[in-house]
């Protein structure tokens, strides 16, 4: 565990839940942008809900996104059973999961201030890993 990058991470999430409040529908519209295929997979997957899906799936990206210099072997172990899981069983692409948490470390990204060089580099540190870690699965 890194106790220095997580504080930075906290310290950045909190202020993107001030400035954002709820990522859901930013993340989403990121994500249906490069996926749009995706859309009708939610509809498919949960018909009476697609929406709580979503959240759902962002609250999945945003937890990796808050514990990954915590606790890197949990999401690793996250990531390397629901890729496939999901792409065998759902018939989910890998580009999917790799989009979804790209666009959560960006819409959080985007509150980082110009300054803050050191929180910016965690943030492509933390985009590169997660995109790795996606493809490894």
């Amino acid at each position: 565990m890194d106790k220095h990058k997580q504080q930075i991470i906290d310290a950045a999430l909190e202020r993107a839940a001030e400035q954002l409040g709820d990522i859901t529908p930013l993340v989403m519209a990121r994500f249906l942008c490069r996926c749009p295929d995706a859309e009708a997979s939610f509809a498919q997957h949960w018909p009476h809900n697609p929406q709580r899906l979503q959240a759902e799936m962002v609250d999945n990206a945003l937890y990796c996104v808050m514990t990954w210099f915590e606790r890197r072997s949990e999401i690793e172990i996250i990531i390397y059973t629901s890729v496939p899981h999901h792409a065998d069983t759902l018939h989910i692409p890998a580009n999917w999961y790799r989009e979804l948490l790209a666009a959560t470390v960006e819409v959080l990204a985007q509150t980082c201030p110009a300054e803050a060089a050191e929180e910016a580099a965690l943030w492509d540190e933390l985009h590169g890993a997660l995109t790795a870690l996606v493809d490894a699965a």
